[in-house]
């Protein structure tokens, strides 16, 4: 895929329900745009599919040029993430559209001139997840830009609707126009739908963010997203879960054009419906998925959209009727909305604000890297032993994923994340308040804590839950130390990279840490409140200033 799904405007945060974002006029703009934008993308991925099995029989290679598509973004999600939280998105959006633009108009001339094979079209396909890549976190990123929290998953529903629409009318109208006019009438279709997607970017009216003194720059802030995914166990869940799902659901996206021409017998017109189907399924699944989560925790529907997967596939293997089969990929359409909206509706509620971009790139490397694992892998099978075999075995994998992973739960996503503001602003001798260096570090904070005996294991693990929060916002190291002359005296420490790094860390605190500092400062039984002291490391001396 390489255009957006919309994102959604606050200003129809007031009206209720799970159509709310439909009201806003830059709703309504971006999400017609990358509506139609994305019918073109799937147009030109249709073509790119069906033109593959014309210029290679064998399925490992066809499998390749799904690889293609999602490895760049396997490797350049948080490299790209990272962007998107230090770069004005809106403008990045612009160049990354102009890219992908470009892209498919290479694919148009080189089909116009007769000059198609199957490495310009893997290499191709590979620039093409390579725009994707740039750009996919910084659209996941906009939309709590955009909306309130409470409707975030909204939004996210409404986003993954509108990307199903394009599904169910893209590739049907990629395998009618490759069947009446051509590949590169199909190719330049998806060119004009960038120019739209431009279109609509340049006219949304974002308003510019003013310079910051503690801007990040990339390299500060590629260590500090890693950092936090690492020490997010939230996240760990929900990229686990992602991972084992689409490791295993790869194989019917990666060998369905095979199997449409070798077990059911059709064409690139009954490909492209069989793609519709899906679309269709998944807006089904869409406009269902709040009544179903009235009913049905996140576990209970990815189970769900696990074993009615496997269960598609498994009915793909036995070379159904084509007419089954269009019912079988409508169900399974169901199946892939509710199982993605369900892990991106939980990464994004699980992420604070400051860092989203970033995490969200880790979990789309986890996404298209199972992706493409699992296509390489399943086209691999299928080259030994068969395309039947290979769904089959992909069908009992996910199957039993879903049973076993079932009891690993997914967050809940209820915490409060919004900035608390709480910390005070750190205290700084005037002298040195005038020269101290924004990257100067590492600076090492201390917090001296009084706690009686007897409340010591109590504290002890309430402090070592607020260990992963110093973690996430900045340190890089933290410790618990007792005073041997005064063992009531424990002394909580971290080190953060710099100056201007822990100044960012105070902006970071959210509001469920706030109350777990609160939680740890209830145990502390000095008159006066916990001292707070920050050190900064110092330079050897030169050997000028060493011989005076």
């Amino acid at each position: 895929m390489s255009k957006p799904s919309a994102p959604s405007p606050a200003s129809a945060a007031s009206a209720p329900g799970a159509f709310a974002p439909l009201a806003g006029r830059v709703f309504l703009v971006l999400w017609v745009a990358t509506v139609v934008g994305n019918v073109g993308s799937f147009i030109r991925d249709t073509a790119s599919a069906w033109i593959a099995t014309d210029l290679s029989a064998s399925p490992a290679a066809i499998a390749t040029v799904q690889a293609a598509a999602t490895l760049p973004v396997f490797l350049l999600a948080i490299p790209a993430g990272v962007l998107s939280d230090i770069l004005d998105r809106r403008r990045f959006l612009i160049v990354v559209q102009v890219f992908l633009g470009l892209v498919s108009l290479s694919l148009m001339l080189l089909s116009a001139f007769g000059a198609m094979s199957l490495t310009a079209l893997v290499a191709l396909t590979f620039l093409g997840g390579t725009g994707a890549a740039l750009m996919a976190p910084t659209w996941q990123a906009i939309v709590p830009e955009l909306v309130e929290r409470p409707q975030m998953k909204a939004a996210v529903a409404l986003n993954s609707l509108g990307i199903n629409i394009a599904r169910a009318v893209g590739p049907a109208a990629g395998g009618l126009l490759l069947t009446a006019a051509g590949t590169t009438i199909t190719y330049g279709v998806d060119v004009l739908s960038y120019v739209l997607v431009v279109a609509a970017l340049a006219w949304w009216p974002r308003k510019a963010k003013g310079s910051d003194p503690l801007a990040e720059h990339f390299g500060g802030a590629f260590r500090a997203g890693l950092r936090y995914a690492r020490q997010s166990r939230e996240l760990h869940v929900v990229l686990l879960r992602a991972a084992v799902f689409f490791l295993c659901a790869s194989a019917v996206w990666a060998l369905l054009p095979l199997v449409t021409r070798e077990l059911l017998g059709g064409g690139s017109g009954l490909y492209g419906l069989l793609l519709g189907a899906v679309g269709l399924g998944a807006i089904g699944g869409a406009i269902l998925l709040p009544r179903l989560r009235a009913r049905l925790d996140a576990d209970a529907l990815l189970l769900a959209a696990s074993l009615i997967a496997g269960a598609v596939m498994l009915a793909l293997a036995l070379g159904p009727p084509q007419q089954a089969a269009l019912a079988l990929l409508a169900l399974l359409g169901a199946a892939w909305i509710t199982a993605l909206t369900t892990l991106n509706g939980t990464a994004q509620s699980v992420l604070p604000d400051w860092v989203r971009g970033r995490a969200l790139a880790v979990y789309l490397t986890v996404f298209n890297g199972a992706m493409t694992l699992g296509s390489l892998a399943w086209g691999g099978v299928a080259q030994l032993f068969g395309i039947a075999a290979a769904l089959i075995a992909a069908a009992i994998a996910l199957a039993l994923a879903g049973v076993i992973f079932h009891r690993i739960r997914l967050p809940r996503g209820e915490a409060d994340l919004t900035p608390s503001n709480h910390w005070p602003e750190p205290l700084v001798a005037g002298d040195l308040a005038e020269n101290l260096e924004a990257d100067r570090g590492p600076v090492l904070i201390t917090i001296a804590y009084q706690v009686p005996a007897e409340n010591r294991p109590a504290f002890l693990n309430a402090v070592h839950r607020l260990a992963g929060s110093r973690r996430r916002d900045g340190a890089f190291a933290w410790g618990i130390t007792e005073d041997i002359a005064e063992p009531g005296v424990l002394l909580e420490w971290f080190l953060v990279s710099s100056w201007a790094e822990h100044l960012r860390q105070h902006r970071r605190v959210a509001g469920h840490d706030a109350d777990l500092q609160q939680e740890v400062q209830r145990f502390h039984t000095g008159d006066s409140p916990p001292q707070v002291r920050h050190y900064l490391t110092l330079d050897p001396p030169t050997p000028e200033e060493a011989s005076k």
